[in-house]
């Protein structure tokens, strides 16, 4: 099962690179060593999902609206 997240950090290293810590919340924490790029692949592929949630939320918004205006 997963674990839900309670927090985060990104601290930069004296390599050039990053540290990501992760913490569920259970307190168990995880910790990864990501370079630049890396950290950038992971924030284009979080900005891809909640774009097309945006657009599904946006859409269920637009739909209800419709309804609504129908029913007056």
């Amino acid at each position: 099962m997963a674990r839900t997240l309670a927090q985060f950090i990104i601290t930069p290293d004296s390599d050039g690179d990053y540290t990501l810590q992760l913490e569920d919340d259970e307190g168990e924490t995880i910790e990864f060593t990501a370079s630049y790029a890396q950290l950038d692949l992971i924030v284009e592929a979080i900005e891809d999902v909640l774009d097309t949630d945006e657009d599904d939320a946006l859409g269920a918004d637009a739909d209800e609206d419709e309804a609504e205006d129908a029913e007056e």
